[in-house]
């Protein structure tokens, strides 16, 4: 990993609570994280649960430059979500916070606590019209994003306010 740091994408959603709310303080606790710099914040959407259940959720994608390892962010991110009240009841249970790192650079990463990239980023419109409002160019190993986004255009995301 280069000392200057390595280029990270996150996702952020909720659908408990004052979700926009608890997204944005997520994000300003992630951006005050040592080792974490230059945050870029996507715009906020809303879009219905996929897998899952209750209410609307509010998703956004989070750039920023990271020098922690990869597990110590994923350590990062997981207290980052018990300070908001996550609990983990179930597969795909409503949540106060999700945060979930899809691209780590270019690194491929297959632990039991960690994969990266994110398995399922690709299907995912929640996912990716953040990501391309952060990066329209990027290229994941299914394809352009902007590609993804056309396969993608039958699951329903309302850009918010």
């Amino acid at each position: 990993m280069s000392t200057a740091g390595t280029t990270v994408y996150v996702a952020l959603g909720a659908n408990l609570g004052q979700a926009r709310q608890t997204l944005e303080t997520a994000a300003a606790e992630l951006a005050a994280t040592p080792g974490i710099q230059d945050l870029t914040l996507a715009h906020f959407y809303s879009t219905a649960p996929v897998d899952s259940s209750g209410p609307d959720y509010v998703n956004t994608v989070t750039r920023f430059t990271c020098t922690l390892a990869p597990e110590d962010l994923l350590d990062r991110l997981q207290a980052i979500e018990q300070e908001h009240g996550r609990t983990r009841l179930y597969r795909n249970a409503p949540r106060t916070l999700d945060l979930d790192v899809l691209l780590y650079g270019q690194e491929q990463i297959d632990t039991e606590r960690l994969t990266v990239p994110h398995p399922r980023m690709h299907e995912r419109a929640f996912v990716l019209v953040p990501l391309a409002d952060l990066a329209p160019e990027l290229e994941l190993a299914q394809g352009s994003v902007k590609d993804l986004l056309a396969q993608v255009r039958d699951q329903a995301i309302t850009r918010l306010g």
